[in-house]
């Protein structure tokens, strides 16, 4: 009995220092996230109106109702082209962030916390600044002072009568999330050995082909984990949509993100129908995991490539 207790406890109690430092994040993990998850899921075969428990059993119904919801495959085609925009121009603002800031020759530091400061920034707030200084479509409004200082006329920025609000609701995503990719791009530049630009440097190599050639190519596994987020971020957008579309009349029917939709329909209307919104979760999940294994199939395909 003794050994297997000197067993489980591992080398030097090895093992129960593991539990004891992971355990609470793991016990946290499973109740906060992993049983929400398989709960949703259940809950998605039943009819549960303004109740967690399930009530009345419909099997694939809710599904069924989704995929024939022209407001919600609207919005997760929209969403998905706008994926297919926000994540390269995103991984390519913080990829270019990254190269000038880790080249600088001095206040390195202080760009780098410049351009990661918006990322400690809340969304919520920031969607308000947007809204109600930047863009907030009235003449006193700073773009529109800017844009009468130059000549032009107003613009309602976010009253849907244009594609305008893109504009805002782009510029606000890159300032939020550039910083903090930039953050990962620099940390996989800190990874490459001096060594390689040495060498490359004694054999003629400059600019672009220095990037093409040696600093892109050891940053690969970066670059997967950074579009791989960009990608969940870009369908798991709410809080910045939200806070600067909705208005008193309700949120408008235009650039309604998928979780938005969900939300509305789960949550936000007099019905409060949480198997409809937990079978759109899971629907948003697999579209997700779909793309993103097809991504990172992708990426290792070209890399066995380049690699034979």
């Amino acid at each position: 009995m003794s050994t297997v207790v000197t067993r489980l406890r591992g080398r030097q109690d090895r093992n129960v220092w593991f539990w004891v430092f992971v355990g609470p994040f793991f016990l946290g993990l499973l109740i906060f996230v992993y049983i929400p998850i398989v709960w949703s899921v259940y809950l998605s075969f039943f009819d549960a109106r303004n109740t967690v428990t399930p009530t009345r059993f419909v099997g694939l119904g809710n599904y069924s109702y989704l995929l024939q919801d022209r407001a919600f495959l609207t919005s997760m085609g929209t969403f998905t082209v706008f994926a297919a925009f926000i994540v390269p121009v995103t991984f390519a603002g913080s990829l270019g962030l990254a190269l000038l800031v880790n080249k600088a020759k001095v206040a390195k530091a202080f760009f780098r916390s410049a351009f990661f400061l918006p990322t400690a920034c809340s969304y919520v707030i920031a969607a308000m600044i947007w809204r109600l200084s930047f863009f907030n479509g009235a003449r006193f409004g700073l773009v529109n002072t800017l844009l009468r200082g130059l000549g032009f006329d107003n613009v309602n920025w976010l009253g849907g009568g244009n594609y305008w609000y893109w504009l805002v609701l782009v510029t606000l995503r890159l300032w939020l999330q550039v910083g903090f990719y930039m953050i990962l791009f620099m940390a996989g530049l800190q990874r490459i050995p001096t060594d390689t630009y040495e060498a490359a440097a004694i054999d003629g190599a400059r600019g672009w082909n220095v990037f093409r050639y040696i600093t892109f190519p050891q940053l690969r596994s970066t670059s997967v984990a950074v579009l791989l987020l960009l990608l969940i971020a870009a369908f798991q957008a709410f809080d910045e949509f939200y806070n600067t579309l909705i208005s008193v009349g309700g949120y408008p029917p235009f650039a309604r993100p998928p979780l938005v939709y969900l939300y509305l329909i789960s949550l936000g209307g007099g019905t409060q129908d949480l198997g409809l919104g937990s079978a759109g979760t899971i629907i948003l999940t697999v579209l997700i995991a779909v793309i993103g294994l097809a991504q990172l199939k992708i990426v290792s395909l070209r890399s066995k490539e380049e690699t034979s």
